[in-house]
Order: structure tokens, then C-alpha cells, then sequence
């Protein structure tokens, strides 16, 4: 498989040293001194795209004028996703996107939904959510954190929306760290005067983001429209 990275910062760097262990090729490297947009054509058979979320959106249509399938693992660009959504759909293109490609993380959201949903039976226990991240990301709460309380919203009687640090009674609250070279740490607490239970994902390094977006991109190849890491790992099934 023919790979263009989009990105070619750490996690770039990181899905190029794994695809060629798994037998790909990097074809393309764009960045900003090489943007993506100026490419009139790519050799290659997918996109995988780490950058920032104001170019999320730019990448995507661009891919779509190119028929070039992309992985996006960009986060906080969501609000323009209806947009796109119609955009990928209209022009008969491929998308997968995710909070995070970690599978770690994924077992973990399916874990929090079900203690969500256990917890629901006890509201004497306050939820919250705590993410720790590197100093060089750029959103908060991160993707994963809000993936993470849409998840106990979706099957918690109690809440029905998050802040960022800000707690209200039907609210979770969700705490941002920023701190050095910390890949990735996610909490869910549940807490009264009595106890605590915490449901966590730690990872150790940036290899389990890549690898799950490599993945991603061999799933997606003979694909048209827009999927997510619940289509790939079928959880649901």
C-alpha cells in the first residue's frame, strides 16, 4: 500500500517507521513547507492526516477533488463534520475518522459506556473526567475526553452534558493537564464522601495512535463513505 502522510511531525514520523515495518510504502510527505493543497496529484493509494484542526476540513475536500481516501486523526474539527459528511458522500470518497486510533482507547470507551450505564444506578456518585497531555497539543479537552463523556451522557440518567472545568449538576466536569511528554492519560472518576472508582487509559507511547490509524487505512481502501473505529472493530456485533 502506497501511503501519502499529511503531517509530518512526531506522529508522522511514527506511522512512517511502523507502515514500513508492515510492508507499506510513504510515498508522499507534505508539511508545511510542502502543503497538501498545492498538490495537483499524489501517488498514492490512501492519506493518512495528523496536522492541525483549521486545515482538517481543506485536507478532506481535497482528498475528495483527488479521489484520494483519507484517515483523519485530527480532533476538534467537528463542528464543519455535517458539512463534510455531505461533502466525502456527493463526491463518492472515502473517510475514516477517530478521537483516537489507539485500541487500548476503544476498549476503554466501550468499557466506560458500560460503567456509565452501571453507575447510572447509583447517583450518589459524582462523575468526572481528567486527560493529561503534551504541552504541544493544541485542543482541550482532547478529543478522547470528549468521545469519553459523550459516552456516560449517552447511557447516565444523571448528565447531560460536559465543561471544561466548570461543573454544574447535570454536567460532567472534564479537567485538561497539560504537561511534557505525556503521550496520552484519560480518568473517569466516580466519587462520594465514602470511596472512589477510577476507570483509566494510560498510554506509553504514540505507537498505538499510529498502528490503529495504518490499520484504519488498510480497512478503508476498498471503501466508499465515512466510517469510524466502531465500524473497524465492530463492537457492536
Amino acid at each position: 500500500m502506497k501511503i501519502a502522510l499529511i503531517g509530518y511531525g512526531k506522529m508522522g514520523k511514527t506511522i512512517e517507521r511502523l507502515a514500513i515495518a508492515r510492508g507499506h510504502e510513504i510515498t508522499e510527505k507534505f508539511s508545511q513547507s510542502n502543503p497538501f493543497l498545492n498538490a495537483t496529484s499524489v501517488n498514492a493509494d490512501v492519506a493518512i492526516e495528523f496536522t492541525e484542526p483549521n486545515l482538517v476540513k481543506g485536507h478532506i475536500v481535497h482528498c475528495c477533488n483527488l479521489n484520494l481516501p483519507i484517515v483523519v486523526g485530527t480532533t476538534a474539527w467537528y463542528a464543519d463534520f455535517e458539512t463534510i459528511k455531505n461533502t466525502v458522500i456527493s463526491q463518492n470518497a472515502s473517510l475514516f475518522y477517530a478521537t483516537n486510533f489507539s485500541l487500548g482507547v476503544n476498549l476503554y470507551f466501550e468499557a466506560n459506556k458500560y460503567l456509565a450505564k452501571l453507575m447510572s444506578n447509583y447517583p450518589q456518585y459524582s462523575c468526572s473526567i481528567e486527560e493529561i497531555h503534551h504541552t504541544e497539543k493544541k485542543d482541550a479537552p482532547s478529543g478522547t475526553a470528549i468521545t469519553t463523556a459523550e459516552g456516560i451522557i449517552e447511557n447516565h440518567a444523571e448528565y447531560n452534558s460536559w465543561e471544561l472545568s466548570n461543573k454544574s449538576d447535570k454536567s460532567i466536569q472534564i479537567d485538561a493537564l497539560r504537561l511534557p511528554n505525556v503521550p496520552g492519560t484519560h480518568h473517569v472518576f466516580y466519587e462520594n464522601e465514602i470511596d472512589k472508582i477510577t476507570l483509566s487509559h494510560e498510554a506509553k507511547n504514540r505507537d498505538g495512535f499510529a498502528l490503529g490509524s495504518i490499520v484504519a487505512a488498510e480497512w478503508l481502501l476498498s471503501k466508499k463513505g465515512v466510517f469510524t473505529m466502531k465500524d473497524l472493530l465492530k463492537f457492536d456485533n
